[in-house]
């Protein structure tokens, strides 16, 4: 039989976890896979005229005439697995990942072969669980054809391919599944100045152990954004909640009041560092502005700059970006503290059982750079939570350390609404000067009206009584020098 070559769209889809799955119950997975296949999988391939051209246990190669069809055929498919698994546990749930190429195939009968299979297959390991990614092939063809979100992933570097590929990420799969989604919130009006979201950046470094590292830059350009006064931007623990998901961009600008949003990626490897980042009006979907960062790790705070000082440059085209470069405060010169602080500050908001560890982190990285602002105030918070959560293993020492860290911060703090905030939080526990905690939050509320934790200071300021029966219950006072009532000016250094 002589083989023929044309060109194709060739989709490649297997299941994330399959033998995780088929481990924990083999009948009930196979079952499960059978029934997605005949019931969604295989109708949506016939319905968008594609062809099976093989299956291999949990995976299938499908090839298309139009590359429009494919990408059309791969969305709805992700969109309609979320509602089969309503009801399923998370370790049962059967989610597919799914890469598509347009390349030159080999014919030969009915089975396919060459690299356009083979880039397809390699796109695809690449692709996590629920998402369809695509090469650059396929983008070039589709980017003004439909609807959708393309993320550049950057060029990446797959097995037995000579030449690395670049890759996309479609990131809009829940626009067209709103009946499984919540209920739609009450859009809030828009400030009366340029407002953005920054959403949770992508992780696509292949090690869950760097979430971490992607959580903080994001962190970071909050902090550098937030730093423009005519700027109003939402606070991470807002933007957060939509991490881990596929959002539809205007659905976040109705549920937190804003017109624009950034999203990125960020891949750590070795010592090196790429962001890309994306800038959308969440009015109308249109992207604004998309770049790719490239540096080292002694470049991370340039990288992180260049991404506020970019997109804010876009929201306002007046923006004179020396201006945010000024006040760009480098929050430590040492590499090593800055991660170890990352890892404590993911580990805060993970769960209160892994404060303790979040503290020792902290302190390590105090112990590297001792005026690193950021460090000294949240080990004063990790404190604070230790004795409120009844988890500390030395009540008297977390006692003396959490404010004695809470004001080391505030020698450092200068204007960093972040510092002034956590550092008042962890001061109106400890009992400090209800007027002095609220100067503190007063300033930190006008650097930036949406700094985190403000208000939850502000709270706990309130709750003295709390703070002061606790204080009781160990024998060493907690606070040996509280200020005088109306001396806040004292914490400024």
């Amino acid at each position: 039989m002589t083989a023929t070559r044309r060109l194709a769209a060739i989709l490649a889809a297997d299941v994330a976890g399959y033998s995780r799955l088929m481990g924990a119950d083999e009948e009930g997975a196979l079952e499960r896979l059978k029934a997605l296949r005949g019931e969604l999988v295989d109708p949506k391939i016939a319905e968008h005229r594609g062809r099976i051209v093989k299956t291999t246990g949990d995976g299938l190669l499908v090839e298309f005439a139009s590359v429009v069809d494919a990408v059309r055929c791969a969305v709805a498919v992700q969109q309609a697995i979320p509602g089969r698994n309503t009801g399923v546990a998370a370790d049962n749930r059967i989610e597919l990942r799914i890469g598509i190429n347009l390349g030159d195939v080999i014919v030969e009968g009915d089975d396919l072969y060459g690299d356009g299979v083979n880039i397809a297959a390699r796109i695809e390991a690449l692709a996590d669980a629920g998402g369809v990614f695509v090469s650059n092939t396929v983008y070039d063809h589709v980017r003004d054809r439909l609807p959708f979100i393309f993320e550049d992933l950057g060029e990446q570097q797959v097995k037995n391919i000579a030449r690395p590929v670049q890759v996309y990420r479609v990131r809009n799969l829940g626009v067209a599944t709103k009946s499984l989604a919540a209920p739609t919130s009450p859009a809030l009006p828009l400030p009366d100045k340029p407002s953005i979201a920054v959403l949770p950046f992508a992780n696509i470094s292949g090690d869950p152990e760097q979430e971490y590292f992607a959580d903080g830059m994001v962190e970071e350009i909050i902090t550098a954004l937030s730093r423009i006064r005519w700027l109003f931007v939402i606070a991470r623990n807002s933007s957060f909640t939509y991490k881990g998901q596929t959002v539809d961009v205007k659905r976040v600008g109705r549920e937190l009041g804003v017109r624009y949003v950034l999203e990125g990626s960020v891949r750590k490897a070795g010592q090196r560092v790429r962001i890309t980042a994306q800038l959308i009006d969440a009015l109308s979907g249109t992207h604004l502005w998309a770049d790719r960062f490239d540096g080292s790790l002694e470049d991370i705070f340039d990288l992180q700059d260049k991404v506020a000082i970019s997109a804010a440059g876009v929201i306002e085209p007046t923006l004179q970006a020396a201006e945010t470069a000024r006040s760009a405060d480098r929050p430590t010169a040492d590499l090593t503290a800055y991660d170890l602080y990352l890892r404590g500050y993911a580990m805060v908001w993970s769960s209160a059982r892994q404060i303790p560890e979040a503290l020792r982190l902290m302190e390590q990285a105090i112990a590297r750079d001792p005026r690193y602002g950021l460090a000294l105030a949240w080990a004063g918070v990790c404190c604070a939570r230790l004795l409120l959560d009844d988890r500390s293993e030395d009540r008297e020492a977390d006692a003396l350390k959490g404010p004695d860290f809470a004001r080391r911060a505030l020698e450092v703090a200068g204007d960093n609404p972040g510092i002034l905030a956590h550092a008042a939080f962890a001061l109106a526990f400890f009992g400090e000067d209800i007027g002095a905690v609220m100067a503190l939050v007063d300033r930190a509320l006008a650097l930036n009206p949406t700094t985190p934790m403000a208000g939850t200071s502000a709270v706990s300021s309130g709750d003295m009584q709390a703070s002061r029966t606790l204080q009781s219950s160990i024998s060493r006072p907690r606070c040996d020098s509280v200020p005088a009532p109306g001396s806040a000016t004292r914490f400024f250094k």
